[in-house]
């Protein structure tokens, strides 16, 4: 199927774009900037810019089966002066118009339209359970929901099937609201939010990319769907249930008071309470793979739990570089034959794909037209505010079952990594050995307790996350070491 996606290259979209692209779907996304979608999201999406003309848009979209509109700019992006609503309405309302003006002038328009919307449409509900059947409510939020349903709708007038999607908190540890409040829960500072008492529905990032994908070709799916989970708990259980998970307090409450004084008119984002139920999905027997609150967070944070961090011993030296300090390790199963696997990293362009967005990856200049020994990769990577150049050299290139670069310029004093991939059948074990070491030498060590461990933990868990969709699930069915022995290999 083809797909044509708006907020491709957002915090849902990307996981929606990996998905697709391992099922084999094409995708074309909608984009503001081609250069930074194309580090985003790889080699095989095709782009199509806002910009273009709308007779160009419309030949584009007469190819495509489904449209997946997810774009919209953060309602927590900045304070709600009038400026600032027309942004929001104009990132919604305006282009979702502009897509369905598009599509219908199309010819042959799509016949699936999936539309974000989000359970803000219900206003503050207090404790009411809300189904889709529920009204909607009062306020910006709950205006700026119904406007937006009703401008996806209008592909109902060349019979397309609408879902209109009402999305809660979307939890998943690299952005969203669950990313922002991780350091501070980290750090035991973390609670709930005003009273504590409002309702936040939630729902796990992979629960809301597999209701998209089934959405594209159930056609029970349409009209409004609840996206949330089947148990919607308080602001103050939420905080108590991730303090218990990251073994932190939960018990510093935020006052309402101090919300509004910091956010202004935007704290009604934290402080409505909404009740919703999936009712629909339930109805039509969708699987939710994270239905517990509990779980969910700890898929979230011990999502990194598979990547292994150990003191180098007197074993792990490289021929010609100084001794290392720590060793990383990684085993991942790639659900695709040993040539497609390593065919992936083949294409520098594909780097960013698998690289969290808080890392702002972007290659520097064209991207090498080939790999092989001695070829260099110039990028440039943001840890905070703080933006480094990395240049990377190819040192050593034996398709499709090893490659090995290194740090030859970056913040590293050493950096190299070795990639090892083995056909397990028809699929591939790929392990990841880095060797490494931070610089400034003790203050280095001493940071890397403190930032550069968590850091990479959370760096190569999105990236096993983002192969997993990519490639299909991550499960390591034989350990590196029994792969090796029975193939009778040794990489």
């Amino acid at each position: 199927m083809h797909f044509f996606v708006t907020g491709a290259t957002g915090f849902v979209g990307r996981a929606l774009v990996q998905s697709l692209l391992g099922r084999g779907d094409e995708v074309t996304a909608w984009v503001r900037d081609e250069h930074r979608a194309r580090q985003r999201l790889g080699a095989r999406v095709q782009l199509c810019a806002i910009a273009s003309a709308q007779a160009e848009l419309a030949r584009r979209l007469s190819s495509v089966d489904v449209v997946v509109n997810l774009a919209g700019e953060s309602v927590l992006g900045g304070a709600w002066t009038a400026a600032r609503k027309r942004a929001l309405r104009e990132s919604r309302v305006d282009l979702t118009q502009q897509l369905m003006a598009a599509c219908a002038a199309a010819a042959r328009p799509p016949r699936v339209v999936i539309s974000a919307s989000a359970v803000g449409y219900y206003g503050d509900a207090a404790d009411a359970y809300l189904d889709e059947h529920s009204p909607g409510g009062t306020g910006f939020l709950a205006a700026l929901c119904v406007d937006w349903e009703r401008a996806a709708a209008a592909a109902q007038a060349w019979g397309a099937r609408v879902a209109l999607l009402r999305i809660g908190i979307v939890l998943a540890p690299d952005g969203g609201a669950l990313g922002a409040m991780l350091p501070a829960f980290m750090l035991g500072v973390g609670g709930p939010l005003g009273s504590g008492a409002q309702y936040m529905p939630w729902i796990h990032r992979d629960d809301l990319v597999g209701i998209i994908l089934q959405a594209a070709h159930d056609a029970r799916f349409a009209g409004a769907i609840n996206c949330s989970a089947p148990e919607p708990v308080s602001s103050r259980v939420f905080a108590r249930t991730l303090g218990h998970v990251m073994k932190r307090p939960s018990v510093l409450r935020v006052p309402a008071f101090a919300l509004r004084l910091v956010l202004g008119e935007r704290a009604q984002v934290a402080l409505q309470s909404q009740r919703a139920v999936p009712r629909a999905l339930e109805t039509w027997g969708f699987a939710f793979r994270h239905p517990q609150l509990d779980a969910a967070l700890r898929q979230c944070v011990g999502r990194n739990a598979g990547v292994s961090i150990r003191r180098a011993t007197a074993a792990d030296r490289i021929p010609g570089r100084r001794k290392p300090a720590y060793v990383l390790e990684q085993t991942s199963h790639l659900h695709a034959p040993l040539a497609q696997a390593f065919g992936f990293f083949c294409r520098a362009e594909n780097l960013g794909l698998i690289t969290p967005s808080f890392m702002k990856f972007e290659l520097l200049g064209e991207p090498p037209a080939e790999m092989h020994e001695g070829t260099e990769i110039n990028y440039r990577i943001g840890l905070g505010p703080l933006p480094l150049r990395w240049k990377t050299e190819i040192r050593s290139w034996q398709p499709p079952g090893l490659f090995v670069d290194t740090q030859e310029k970056g913040p590293y004093a050493l950096w190299w990594h070795e990639h090892h991939l083995q056909a397990d059948g028809e699929s591939t074990v790929m392990l990841d050995r880095v060797y490494y070491s931070p610089p400034l030498g003790i203050l280095g060590r001493l940071a890397h307790g403190v930032l550069v461990a968590r850091t990479l933990r959370a760096i190569f868990g999105y990236r096993q996350e983002a192969i997993a969709r990519l490639f299909g699930p991550t499960v390591v069915q034989r350990s590196w070491d029994q792969t090796r022995n029975q193939e009778g290999s040794a990489i």
